[in-house]
């Protein structure tokens, strides 16, 4: 728990505050040569142009990371797994920073920059919008996959978990998707979706907690939540209609003030919004981190 912690302030403060760096350590160059180097050999009808084709480019470098982080296992009182668990998340991390990203949307000095600015939050291939509502998905959709998810797998699997979300996010939807096979690619993104399934749900109950629980709950049930459909948009539906909500709620706040409503909340207001609930729910996953951690350490 205190390496996952410790990873995240490193990932954060290294991703905002030098973002050239973390970008120059974050290189998946190796990942995408592995995918072509595996398509030139194999040949047709065999295992990797099928459905489940992804499982072999993922499954020797992840358990290659497993077994070395099985070996360091409490050894020199747990440090070098630390180490390792630290470079690992941090490496699996972004690899872009969201929260630049998205002030790069906010503060775009017009329509086109705007625009080019936006299409970072958009999967490769996919066109962006500057739709409040779709722009409020995007940042929900990059913030599971750059941040929480990520995280999600580190916590229940170590840092093969990582590793395993980052790849198979890359084959999904990254440059690296370039080099699949359509049946290989289309077993990447399922793979993704059952990834993605449990992080929603806990999205979801986070951003009841610090969102408008009753508005949350609702459109959860709405969306169908309960039901595992692999690649169901209800957290999309969540956090738009937990943002509707809250802009309204600020728009209230401002009715008697004499300040004007669109003055008051500026540009882009939903995208603001939306950043904003994307950062509670990460110091609520974040506080609590840290009481088990604390937990640990006082038991």
């Amino acid at each position: 728990m205190f390496a996952t912690l410790l990873a995240v302030v490193v990932a954060l403060v290294l991703g905002h505050v030098a973002p050239a760096l973390a970008a120059s350590l974050r290189q998946f160059d190796w990942y995408a040569g592995w995918l072509r180097w595996l398509d030139e050999r194999f040949p047709q009808r065999s295992v990797w142009r099928g459905p489940f084709g992804i499982a072999v480019a993922l499954v020797p470098p992840v358990l290659l990371l497993a077994l070395f982080q099985v070996a360091l296992d409490e050894r020199m009182f747990g440090f070098p797994a630390l180490l390792l668990g630290v470079a690992v998340l941090f490496y699996s991390w972004g690899p872009r920073d969201l929260d630049l990203d998205v002030q790069a949307v906010l503060e775009a000095p017009d329509a086109a920059e705007r625009h080019a600015a936006a299409a970072r939050l958009w999967p490769r291939g996919q066109a962006p919008s500057l739709a409040g509502g779709a722009l409020v998905a995007a940042a929900f959709r990059s913030a599971r996959t750059r941040w929480f998810g990520v995280l999600f797998w580190f916590l229940l699997l170590g840092p093969a978990g990582a590793l395993l979300y980052r790849l198979a996010a890359l084959a999904a939807q990254g440059e690296a998707s370039a080099a699949l096979p359509e049946a290989t690619a289309a077993g990447a993104r399922r793979l993704l979706a059952a990834l993605d399934w449990p992080v929603d749900q806990l999205l979801a109950a986070s951003l009841a907690l610090v969102g408008n629980f009753d508005v949350v709950v609702g459109a959860w049930r709405q969306a169908g939540g309960a039901a595992f459909a692999l690649g169901s948009r209800f957290l999309e539906t969540l956090a738009q209609a937990s943002v509707r909500g809250e802009l309204a709620e600020e728009v209230d706040d401002y009715a008697g003030s004499g300040v004007p409503a669109p003055l008051a909340v500026g540009p882009l207001p939903e995208l603001r919004d939306a950043m904003s609930l994307v950062w509670r729910i990460l110091l609520l996953w974040l506080a609590l981190i840290a009481v088990f951690v604390v937990a640990g350490w006082v038991g």
